[in-house]
Formats: C-alpha cells, sequence, structure tokens
C-alpha cells in the first residue's frame, strides 16, 4: 500500500507567487562548506534558473539572527527560503507559521531532518532543482510552553550530550573527540533518572522516573534504517517516548532494532500518542532540547499539536505506509 502526500491545488496566482523567493542564507549551518559569497551566488543563480521572478538573499551576519527572521517574515516575498540546518527552518517556521507564506528548505546542516522527512535532495543543486516542480503542503507544528518545533523536545540524557558535543563543535583534533566519548559513557553510567508527572490528554497524570522523554511532531517510523525518519506531518498527533533505562546495553540493542526497522516493541521503551502532553518536574526549569537546540525551559511543559499550522513546499511523492503502529 501507498500513501502520497496531497498538495494544495495550485491556480494561476499561486503559481506566480511561488516564484518570489526571500532566502535566509545562515552560513555557520554545520553543511554550509562554501560559506560566503560563493555560496550566496550558487542559490540565486540556481532559483533564477528555474524561473524566479524576485530574489532576495539575506546572508548579513553581521545583524542579530532574530532580526533576521523578523525581516523574512514580514518580506514581500511569498516563498520563505530556509538556506541553513534544522534551527534555521524551526525560527522560520516560528515566524510565518499560520500565515499565508511558504516555508522551502535548502539542507545546509548537519541532519537536515525536516528536508529527509518532506523527500528534499540533500544536494544543494539539486534541491533547488527540484522547487521547480515542488507543491505547498500543510504540515502540523508542535509548541511547548508557546515555543513552536518542527521534530521533537527531549528531556534528559540527551540535551547533556548535544550541549557537550556543541561546546566541543569547532575542535576538529583527536583529544576532543576522545573527550567527549568520555563524557558520552559517564553519562550512560549514570544511575540518575529524571523524576516526573506526566499527563497525556485528558488521562490521569502518573509519575515516572526516566532517563529520557521525548515528545515528536507526529511518529517516527520503523523501517530498515529509517533513523528518526517521518513519512507523516500531517496526523495531527504528539508521540510521546518514554525511555526507561540507558546503560549500554540498552543503547547498542535499541540501535540495532533502529538499524534493521524494529525498535517500538523495545523493552526499555514505552510509545503512547496524545493531542497533548504535561510534564511536571520538582525542578523550577529543566534542561531541553528543542529541534536540536539546548535550552531551560520553565516546569510545567505544556505541549500542544497544531494541526496544518505550517506551508511547506515539497515534492509530490509516494512512499510506503510507514509502520508506526498509530493506525
Amino acid at each position: 500500500m501507498s500513501t502520497t502526500a496531497e498538495p494544495d491545488a495550485p491556480d494561476a496566482a499561486n503559481e506566480g507567487a511561488l516564484r518570489s523567493f526571500h532566502v535566509v542564507l545562515n552560513a555557520d549551518a554545520g553543511g554550509a562548506a562554501d560559506g560566503g559569497e560563493t555560496l550566496r551566488e550558487r542559490i540565486e543563480c540556481g532559483l533564477r534558473s528555474i524561473g524566479a521572478s524576485a530574489v532576495t538573499i539575506d546572508a548579513d551576519r553581521s545583524r542579530p539572527f532574530e532580526e533576521r527572521i523578523r525581516d523574512a517574515a514580514a518580506a514581500e516575498a511569498r516563498v520563505i527560503v530556509s538556506a541553513g540546518g534544522d534551527g534555521t527552518a524551526t525560527a522560520l517556521a516560528s515566524a510565518i507559521a499560520d500565515t499565508d507564506k511558504v516555508l522551502a528548505v535548502l539542507p545546509l546542516g548537519t541532519a537536515n531532518l525536516l528536508a529527509r522527512d518532506l523527500a528534499i535532495p540533500l544536494d544543494l543543486d539539486e534541491a533547488i532543482l527540484a522547487m521547480a516542480s515542488m507543491q505547498p503542503r500543510r504540515i502540523d507544528a508542535g509548541t511547548v510552553n508557546g515555543r513552536l518545533f518542527l521534530h521533537k523536545v527531549v528531556v534528559g540524557f540527551a540535551p547533556a550530550i548535544a550541549a557537550k558535543r556543541e561546546e566541543l563543535r569547532h575542535h576538529r583534533e583527536f583529544g576532543a573527540m576522545a573527550e567527549f566519548l568520555r563524557y558520552c559513557l559517564r553519562r550512560l553510567a549514570m544511575p540518575h533518572k529524571l523524576r516526573l508527572v506526566l499527563r497525556l490528554g485528558g488521562a490521569p497524570e502518573e509519575e515516572v522516573k526516566v532517563r529520557a522523554v521525548a515528545v515528536a511532531n507526529n511518529a517516527y517510523d520503523e523501517g530498515l534504517g529509517r533513523f528518526f525518519a517521518r513519512s507523516r506531518l500531517d496526523r495531527g498527533e504528539l508521540t510521546v517516548y518514554t525511555l526507561k533505562r540507558l546503560g549500554l546495553p540498552d543503547l547498542l540493542r535499541l540501535s540495532a532494532g533502529m538499524l534493521i526497522g524494529r525498535w517500538r516493541q523495545d523493552e526499555a521503551l514505552s510509545v503512547r500518542s496524545a493531542t497533548s502532553v504535561e510534564l511536571k518536574s520538582r525542578l523550577k526549569r529543566l534542561q531541553a532540547m528543542v529541534d536540536g537546540e539546548v535550552v531551560k525551559l520553565r516546569s510545567p511543559l505544556r505541549f500542544e499539536i497544531r494541526p496544518a499550522a505550517l506551508t511547506v513546499l515539497a515534492p509530490v511523492v509516494a512512499t510506503a505506509e510507514p509502520r508506526d503502529g498509530s493506525e
């Protein structure tokens, strides 16, 4: 069985509007190796080659990033292009959700999760060429304490690892890699669990002791080699993954399960869905990872799903019905 992502019905006016682009170029993103003017020229030439009627590229790193995002949301262009990583895409999505703006993604980051989920080519030039045939498509967004996210929010084990990785990001030498590995192993060996009170939708509260909780915008697929991949971004639900323990054997078993596409039934993992989620802690603030960015969030953490909140440009593709256990 296969499903096809249903695009919004195009019309002549929309077709013309979708040829006007405002690009936010984040040359600091993990995959933006070219940087500077070369990258800017590649993007502009590529967009012109597919028939762009107007192209504005904001590559001014001297300005505050938040200001650049606000300017993009206020731009005359209908299509706002994220030329960066997942953080850039999420920031722009936050600014243009529930408007008539359309988000396009040029993957220049390290993970490029949204581009992968939307079946956008990961090569920059191929992604630009593919935009010529892409169509607008509505996808869901999640919020935590009013802050929008497109992928997931994680508390517990992962944020500390991500913070350490960011600390060592620009250190390429072997010593830094060894330090990061030692840090990860120490964290794995720690017996400490996070005490939380969890509520799913209107269900009663429950106390949980976990190594990590992830609240995702829709569900991750099971499938051979599909690491944190989603075939559906429009189910209108949050999926909650609670990890009861995480020693080295658990990590190896889960990783192997993800590799072969059988991980949802792992004994250390619980998977449930809801349209709203609340996490309470005795701590006033919880360290969390929101779409890859490590932040402090005030407790309680209140999650909501916002169905069809964002319009994106995406290929119209047929995909195998994923095994996510939600049907």
